[in-house]
C-alpha cells in the first residue's frame, strides 16, 4: 500500500485479506481438480508413499504445465488480487495491445496448501517432479502469508499436540503429510524458512514441549542445533533427536512403521 493515514488502514486490509483468502480457495480447488487428470503426478505422490487419502486430507493438487492455465479458474486474469497473492507474475515485456504480459508463477509442480491455524489457505509450495531447477518454489508473502509466523500443518496438528502435550518439528511438507499418515499428527514444519522465534511462539500456545527431528545430514544437524538454541531461549523444553544420516523423517517412518518411530 501506499502512504495515506493509518486509520483508513484496517478497512482496507479487511477487504484485501477476504479477497486474497477467496483467490487462493479457489486456485486451490482448481489445483486439486488437475491432479487427478495427471497421471505423472499421482505416480509421484505413490512413489513417495502417500495415499489418495492423505493427499485430499492435506488438499494436495497440480500446477500443469503451461503459461496460463489459471485463466480457467479466473475468467479475470488480469485481476490484481492474483498478483498480490503471488499466483500470477507480470513481465516486463508488453504484448501486441501494450500490456504487460502476465503469467502462472507454478507451472508443472505438485502444490502443497499453505494454511493458517484456521484452516484458511494462505499460500503454496510447489515441488517440481523432476530433480532439478529449484525443487519448491513458495509462494511470495503478502497480507495474509508472512512466511516467518506460519509452520505448516499447525491447522491438522493442533488437537494432537495439545492432547499429547509434545510438537513434533520437522523441516518439510512431505515429513508432515507422511508422519499423519503412519498415525503421528502432532507434527509441523518450518518448511520453506529456517526457524524463527515467532514460530516458536506459536508452538508456546499450545505446547512447551519441543522435539526436533530434522534431516540426519549434516545441514539438518546444523539446523537443528540452531533450532534448539532459540527453543531454550524461547523458554520451552526441547528435545533433538537425531535421524540416521541420509534418512529424514518420512523416510524413516515409511522404513521402520509408525510404531517404531
Amino acid at each position: 500500500g501506499g502512504g495515506g493515514g493509518e486509520g483508513y488502514a484496517p478497512a482496507v486490509s479487511k477487504a484485501v485479506t477476504t479477497a486474497l483468502s477467496d483467490v487462493m480457495q479457489v486456485a486451490c480447488d482448481f489445483y486439486r481438480k488437475q491432479l487427478r487428470g495427471a497421471p505423472n503426478a499421482i505416480q509421484y505422490l505413490k512413489k513417495r508413499g502417500l495415499t489418495g487419502e492423505i493427499a485430499a486430507r492435506f488438499g494436495l493438487g497440480y500446477a500443469p504445465d503451461g503459461w496460463q492455465n489459471l485463466e480457467s479458474a479466473f475468467p479475470d486474469y488480469r485481476d490484481d488480487s492474483l498478483v498480490e497473492s503471488g499466483l500470477v507474475i507480470v513481465s516486463e515485456k508488453s504484448d501486441a495491445q501494450g500490456q504487460n504480459r502476465r503469467y502462472d508463477r507454478f507451472r508443472e509442480r505438485i502444490m502443497f496448501p499453505i494454511r493458517n491455524v484456521k484452516g484458511q489457505v494462505i499460500g503454496f509450495g510447489g515441488r517440481v517432479l523432476a530433480d532439478e531447477k529449484p525443487k519448491y518454489i513458495n509462494s511470495p508473502e503478502n497480507e495474509i502469508y508472512v512466511k516467518s509466523r506460519v509452520l505448516y500443518g499447525t491447522y491438522f496438528a493442533r488437537h494432537a499436540i495439545d492432547k499429547l502435550n509434545e510438537c513434533l518439528l520437522v523441516e518439510g511438507y512431505t515429513d508432515v503429510i507422511s508422519l499423519h499418515q503412519a498415525g503421528v499428527e502432532n507434527v509441523v514444519a518450518s518448511s520453506g524458512t529456517s526457524l524463527t522465534q515467532d514460530q516458536l511462539r506459536l508452538i508456546k500456545k499450545y505446547t512447551n514441549n519441543l522435539t526436533i527431528l530434522y534431516d540426519g545430514d549434516s545441514a539438518g544437524v546444523k539446523a537443528a542445533l540452531r533450532g534448539l538454541d532459540m527453543a531454550i531461549e524461547e523458554g520451552l523444553n526441547v528435545k533433538l533427536v537425531l535421524l540416521p544420516d541420509k534418512e529424514d523423517p518420512d523416510s524413516y517412518v515409511q522404513k521402520i512403521g509408525a510404531e517404531a518411530f
